[in-house]
């Protein structure tokens, strides 16, 4: 991993939040950082710029529940880019990396126009889905109060997706969909291959609770 993602997690430390979501910490933002890094190996970008945009793209944290979601990558872009310019950086890379990290999110519905945001984009959206994906849906779920399954049709076979009170109803609504928006090749590649993990397990979770 490139020294320019540690070198600013160093200096912006006092600046990043600490909370209390495992899902959203500092280990998802590393995870984001080695999928970026594996990404860039192959498609190229500004090493310098995504390694801020990852470091700050959760940088405001905004609860799965909130009415306020939709609007947590806008806000992060405004943190950092206020953080950045008060350090001295050219107005032009704040800017892209404000845009990056405005774009990265799905709830945000924005689409990411350069390479650096397209990277970031699909680099976050790896750590949702695979094995580390699924661990993340059930433990925010937990978070969420919602329940693991619906007893009576876990595979909503009769009935409206609603993964606010499902956990496994998550996987059809989201994050069996996502793969098919990724940006990059090298992101969609990925995704494929942490796709079919997800598939296999909800086909697994369905065969044990019958």
């Amino acid at each position: 991993m490139s020294d320019a993602f540690f070198a600013l997690e160093t200096e912006l430390a006092a600046e990043l939040p600490v909370g209390d979501d495992g899902a959203h910490d500092m280990a998802h933002v590393r995870r984001v950082w080695a999928n970026a890094r594996r990404i860039a190996q192959r498609e190229g970008g500004d090493i310098g710029l995504l390694a801020a945009a990852v470091l700050l793209h959760d940088c405001v944290h905004v609860e799965k529940s909130s009415s306020l979601r939709s609007q947590a990558s806008r806000l992060a872009a405004e943190r950092a880019a206020a953080l950045l310019a008060a350090r001295g950086w050219a107005a032009e890379r704040v800017a892209a990396i404000a845009h990056a990290i405005a774009a990265h999110s799905f709830s945000a519905g924005l689409t990411p126009e350069t390479l650096e945001a397209k990277i970031l984009q699909d680099a976050d959206r790896l750590d949702a889905i695979g094995y580390i994906g699924i661990a993340r849906c059930f433990y925010t779920a937990g978070r969420m109060g919602s329940a693991l399954y619906h007893p009576a049709d876990p595979s909503a076979a009769h009935r409206p997706l609603d993964d606010r009170a499902y956990a496994l109803d998550h996987f059809r609504a989201k994050l069996l969909k996502l793969a098919d928006g990724f940006q990059t090749a090298t992101g969609a590649r990925l995704a494929a291959e942490r796709t079919r993990a997800l598939a296999e397990f909800v086909g697994a979770f369905e065969a044990e609770i019958g």
